[in-house]
């Protein structure tokens, strides 16, 4: 990784100077692409498995609620690569990481494709688990270090395009009668093709793109990385984060139907605008973050959420709940991606692949299972109207934590 340039201090943002321009690392467009890809892929079984799940439940004679098995077995395997990833990255450099992990994940379809009973299928979904979270934590190390801020946003606007494009492969599969395992054995294959481009870029994946190897440098302790307490606000606000975007699209729906009266059909098009409006989100302040600053599209965005929660909290008509919604969207787009470019102003060089890693474990336990599913228990003692209170108190610990971790650094 490069180091960044120094923050301006009077507004929060990297300098946006001719000099800054000129120090930012000339991004490999070949590398930037498959970047763009293996995000894509990272998201694509997340899609499959919603859709698909019936057909395979049928077909394999199992109950409805064994997926959830098979998501926290997956979930097992994410977190302890994530975890891993930093210390991994030490030993076998960014490319060797990824052409792994993706011929792991790759590996794993296969199983799905193929698999005659859950015994295979949760082993299966183990490493499937193990090897998205090499991709996830991986990339978004290299990335932090080797793209800017627009690159930042894009690459995380594609694994929302994964997710979208899961889907429709598993819904075109079925649709045209054939086994759900097509599905799979399509995403797979794609997987192993790019762990095969991995494997032929393994040179070019470099600290620095377009720069020598650099010389091999000492390792700071496991123990010094974990003693920073910057690395664990780090930690806490990407929990927190992720917590309040998948919270938020998971009882929306609840909260639109059961509270605000709206049909099934409208709930489920207005969830829909709230995942699109993350998407676009992205991609649009992937044009407008390097000329506002990562510190004031940051701040930008914890406002917008705040608002966007309150709007979701306040009583009244549904409409008022949707545009809530989609205002989080909106605003929450470029908190995960500029968080994660920002870790090694924070933490320092030496110890952001560790703390990354961390971070992306607690975006997948904190953010993506543990409080969710403590909303729901919430939700189905009280009722679904708790969605925005709880949103609003998530959306008061976030900027707060932000603030605590710039005044740190």
């Amino acid at each position: 990784m490069t180091v960044p340039p120094p923050e301006d201090r009077t507004t929060g943002s990297r300098p946006a100077g001719a000099a800054d321009l000129a120090a930012r690392p000339r991004i490999r467009l070949s590398l930037l692409l498959l970047a763009y890809c293996a995000f894509i892929s990272l998201g694509l079984p997340d899609g499959l498995l919603g859709v698909g799940w019936p057909s395979m439940a049928d077909s394999l004679r199992l109950s409805t609620d064994t997926v959830g098995v098979l998501l926290f077995v997956g979930m097992i395997g994410y977190l302890a690569s994530s975890i891993m990833t930093g210390f991994s990255l030490d030993r076998l450099g960014v490319g060797r990481l990824l052409a792994g992990s993706t011929a792991l994940a790759g590996a794993a379809l296969v199983g799905y494709a193929v698999t005659p009973s859950l015994a295979v299928l949760i082993p299966c979904a183990l490493v499937a688990g193990f090897g998205g979270g090499g991709i996830d934590a991986g990339l978004n190390a290299y990335a932090a270090g080797a793209f800017g801020a627009r690159q930042m946003n894009w690459l995380h606007a594609f694994f929302g395009l994964g997710v979208a494009i899961g889907p429709m492969i598993m819904t075109a599969v079925i649709s045209g009668g054939l086994s759900w395992r097509w599905g799979y054995a399509i995403v797979a294959t794609a997987q192993l093709l790019l762990a095969i481009a991995f494997t032929l870029t393994i040179r070019s994946w470099r600290s620095g793109p377009g720069t020598p190897e650099p010389a091999p440098t000492i390792q700071p302790r496991v123990a010094e990385t974990l003693r920073m307490p910057a690395v664990w606000l780090g930690v806490a606000a990407f929990g927190v984060y992720v917590g309040a975007e998948v919270t938020t699209g998971l009882w929306a729906f609840l909260l639109l139907t059961e509270d605000r009266g709206m049909s099934a059909a409208i709930a489920g098009l207005c969830v829909s605008a709230y995942w699109g409006s993350l998407f676009a989100g992205r991609v649009v302040q992937g044009f407008t973050v390097e000329h506002l600053g990562t510190g004031r599209t940051l701040v930008a965005g914890l406002a917008g959420m705040l608002t966007g929660s309150v709007l979701v909290a306040v009583p009244g008509p549904g409409w008022l709940a949707v545009t809530g919604l989609i205002l989080i969207g909106f605003s929450a787009a470029p908190v995960f991606p500029l968080l994660t470019l920002t870790t090694a102003d924070r933490v320092g060089e030496r110890h952001a692949n560790r703390a990354i890693g961390l971070q992306m474990a607690a975006a997948a336990g904190i953010g993506g299972a543990v409080i969710p599913s403590g909303a729901g228990v919430i939700i189905e003692r009280v009722g679904a109207e708790t969605l925005g209170p709880m949103l609003v108190v998530l959306c008061l610990v976030l900027p707060a934590l932000y603030a605590v971790m710039t005044r740190r650094r």
